[in-house]
């Protein structure tokens, strides 16, 4: 059991000797070249200041790694992205915004982070301050810098700009579709301090400490500068707007061997401050960074801007709003259009309501200027009969007196009496309903006894009314809707117009024609005379109202009989009759049959 135990003692100590005298091989071989590992640094203030602030960490990393030699290249941010993506470098040292965006793309990872005197932690180093001048009482929250001018470093200063922009568009005010004017004044950030102070902006974002620096070095008096929107945070010996983020990570390139990338870790992590303060810490979690790209669809999250609705909202936000502008402005003007449609729909049915009722008014006038025309023959028309009663009762009376009057000549004259009273009222009765008010009535009925009619009531009213002849060309009982007192009153007026126009003609060649025919499936009426034969511009007038061609004639009847048969879907016309001389008024109307 002893001797076992002697044996693995003894074979432990040769295997830790051999492997000690395999690792110390290489360095023992004078002629072996270091190796040389590749840093590139974010130079955003140029490569001078790159070289002032990482300089040394080359050499400190060389002397504690042996066998290892290595450089440092300062690089603007695409040029360090693009060195990355062509595997040039090694390792890499750059802000916490880029690092993001390269471990998103190019596999990254951070092996140390940045620890500078002020800062609370590895995950708590860096934040944003916006300075204003301390006059401006006027600027004390966020959104107090809704349109002013706003100075920054660069759009992709992370202190001095991105942690800044996602606290403003936490309270609405979206830096980067204009909410705020942003002046961009380059590096060195103290440039951004300075246009606040010559008044070319209203305030800087800067990242935070610069105040306290700047004020430490002379080169500003800090009483002259406040903090907008200042947050308290314990422990952290600089003013801010903004909560802390991680600061600057030292990341190995992706393929790099891991057993380097293990030395380098322990190498920074073992190092002293430098002489400005500068350490190193474990590896800091960028979480908060991940969740700033993210709220500002930056970097890895720079598809959100087309693929989600607040991104397109975002970048379109102008565009929508002068949609959605435009789509109220359709809607209220067709709300608008629908408002006069009615009221102009009201008015006109008003407008039309009085326009029927000036027309029924005419109608009526009308009427009753024709009956005023042939009162005189009217007043004959009824002296007639009662001329005749009365010298039937006188006759009576004389015979009763003496005593010469027997039954059947009192029942002879009684009824003579009674067929002339007869006579009397049926005049009475065709001028009342000719010329009485009544509200206009449309019905179906034979348009034949309509034209009867109306012949009738001529004839009564004009004892010496030239023969009328009617020619009804249409199948029996053909019917119309419409309002026939109207068609009476048109035919009466083209009638009473034939038989005056042929008045100085000898009686033998007087004659009214009444035509009914169907032509194209609508009914056709059409009233002819012989009389004298006038000029082209004369027919073209005949229905403008007030032109007439005799003496004592309002001009209004034509006009009037024009709108009745219009207003029953017809048109009146006039032409010379063939052969001539003479005219023929004829007009056109639905019937009953083409109706259905």
């Amino acid at each position: 059991m002893r001797f076992r135990l002697l044996f693995f003692t003894a074979l432990s100590l040769l295997a830790t000797l051999a492997s000690w005298v395999a690792s110390a091989a290489p360095a023992a071989t004078p002629t072996a070249a270091p190796a040389t590992v590749r840093i590139g640094v974010l130079a955003y203030r140029g490569p001078d200041e790159a070289v002032a602030s990482w300089g040394e960490l080359p050499d400190r990393l060389s002397a504690a790694i042996p066998g290892r030699r290595f450089v440092m290249q300062a690089y603007g941010g695409q040029e360090l992205r693009e060195a990355v993506r062509k595997g040039e470098l090694d390792f890499v040292l750059a802000n916490s915004s880029l690092y993001v965006d390269l471990a998103a793309q190019f596999g990254i990872q951070r092996i140390a982070t940045v620890m500078l005197p002020e800062a609370l932690s590895s995950e708590r180093a860096i934040g944003s301050a916006i300075l204003t001048l301390a006059s401006r009482d006027d600027l004390t929250r966020l959104t107090d810098l809704r349109g002013m001018r706003i100075a920054v470093g660069a759009p992709d200063a992370f202190g001095g700009y991105l942690v800044a922009a996602r606290e403003f568009q936490r309270v609405g005010v979206d830096l980067e579709v204009g909410d705020a004017r942003l002046l961009f004044t380059g590096f060195p950030m103290r440039l951004a301090v300075e246009a606040v102070r010559t008044g070319q902006a209203d305030a800087a974002i800067v990242r935070t400490c610069l105040l306290e620096q700047l004020s430490a070095t002379g080169l500003l008096k800090s009483e002259e500068f406040k903090v907008v929107a200042q947050r308290p945070i314990a422990g952290f010996p600089c003013a801010a707007s903004t909560p802390l983020y991680p600061d600057w990570p030292f990341a190995a390139a992706r393929g790099v061997d891991r057993h380097l990338a293990k030395s380098v870790a322990m190498a920074l992590l073992s190092l002293p401050p430098s002489a400005s303060g500068l350490a190193w810490d474990v590896p800091a979690d960028y979480q908060s960074v991940n969740e700033l790209y993210r709220e500002l669809m930056l970097g890895p999250y720079i598809d959100l801007r087309t693929s989600t609705f607040r991104g397109v909202l975002r970048n379109y936000r102008l565009f929508i709003l002068a949609a959605l502008l435009l789509f109220i402005g359709i809607v209220v003007h067709a709300i608008r259009v629908e408002y006069l449609v009615k009221r102009r729909t009201i008015e006109l049915r008003a407008a039309q309501a009085q326009a029927r009722d000036l027309q029924w008014k005419t109608e009526h006038m009308a009427r009753l200027s024709v009956l005023g025309e042939m009162s005189g023959t009217l007043a004959h028309e009824l002296n007639q009969p009662l001329t005749t009663i009365a010298a039937y009762a006188q006759g009576m009376e004389r015979r009763c007196a003496a005593g010469k009057a027997d039954s059947t000549l009192i029942t002879e004259t009684l009824r003579e009496i009674f067929a002339q009273t007869e006579r009397a009222a049926g005049v009475i009765r065709r001028v009342r309903n000719f010329a009485g008010k009544r509200a206009a009535a449309r019905e179906v009925r034979p348009i034949a006894d309509t034209v009867r009619e109306a012949i009738g009531l001529l004839s009564t009213l004009m004892p010496d009314l030239p023969p009328v002849v009617m020619d009804d060309r249409l199948p029996p009982r053909t019917l119309v809707e419409a309002d026939h007192l109207q068609l009476q009153q048109v035919l009466l007026n083209l009638m009473k117009n034939a038989a005056e126009a042929m008045r100085e003609l000898p009686r033998f060649r007087r004659t009214i024609n009444v035509a009914l025919y169907r032509v194209d499936g609508s009914l056709t009426i059409a009233v002819s005379d012989h009389g004298p034969q006038v000029t082209a511009k004369t027919l073209t007038r005949f229905f403008e109202p007030f032109f007439t061609t005799k003496f004592d004639g309002l001009g209004l009847g034509l006009a009037i009989c024009k709108s009745i048969i219009e207003a029953h879907g017809g048109r009146l016309q006039v032409e010379l009759r063939d052969p001539p001389p003479g005219l023929v008024f004829h007009f056109n109307l639905p019937d009953k049959r083409n109706a259905k």
